[in-house]
């Protein structure tokens, strides 16, 4: 499984525990504080889903779950919500503003990790599948192989990863930053210019040498699966 989730929390040893249930269950995970700039912060390094850990009162999970929903980025990212209190008033304000699920923060590990998958399945089913379709290319996640034209494609690990991560959403434009961060997370000794070495070497394998135009360039935006 390749699916990265973000949890934000400020409590450092929920956030740790948060963090090894999700690992133990296959995730990749990202850790933040809560500040400011989140909003903006994870619109630049897009995760397949955001756990937020508001701290009281729930007005901050409100206002942070509006400005998800009305950033082009973040509109449609799947947002789970713990707060501290079960007061029903603040579990239906935070739901209204855009969250697609709110628990509070003593919720078992079990049904978070349930709750999230079945998130996961009815937003974007494709995540949780082990094989990717999209037009005459097939990546097996658990093979750890790719087909085109029936033909096997010869991929590097990090080549397969950013062919994975283009997959999941074909036809959307990926900034240099995002593709950076799917691959290498925050590690900023990482280039930004790695980025396209492995976006030609992509090009090149899965193209059988030839130029085609599977990956778009777009210019001042990124890259982008294209379009069958």
């Amino acid at each position: 499984m390749s699916v990265r989730i973000l949890v934000v929390e400020q409590d450092e040893d929920l956030l740790a525990t948060l963090k090894h249930a999700l690992e133990t269950e296959g995730y990749l995970v990202n850790c933040l504080h809560p500040h400011a700039s989140l909003v903006e912060l994870v619109a630049s390094r897009l995760p397949d889903a955001v756990i937020f850990g508001a701290p009281a009162p729930g007005s901050i999970a409100i206002s942070t779950c509006r400005q998800f929903r009305t950033t082009g980025a973040t509109a449609r990212l799947p947002i789970v919500v713990l707060l501290d209190s079960a007061v029903e008033q603040d579990r239906l304000a935070v739901l209204s503003a855009g969250a697609d699920d709110c628990l509070i923060k003593a919720v078992s590990h079990l049904e978070l990790l349930i709750r999230l998958r079945n998130l996961l399945r009815r937003l974007n089913p494709a995540l949780l599948e082990s094989t990717l379709k999209v037009g005459d290319l097939t990546l097996d996640k658990n093979a750890r192989r790719v087909h085109r034209q029936k033909k096997e494609v010869k991929l590097g690990p990090t080549e397969f990863r950013l062919l994975e991560f283009l997959m999941k959403s074909p036809g959307r434009v990926h900034s240099r930053s995002e593709l950076r961060a799917s691959l290498w997370g925050n590690d900023a000794s990482v280039d930004e210019r790695a980025v396209d070495v492995h976006i030609g070497r992509l090009r090149k394998g899965i193209s059988f040498g030839k130029a085609d135009k599977v990956i778009r360039t777009v210019r001042g935006a990124g890259y982008a699966l294209g379009d069958f």
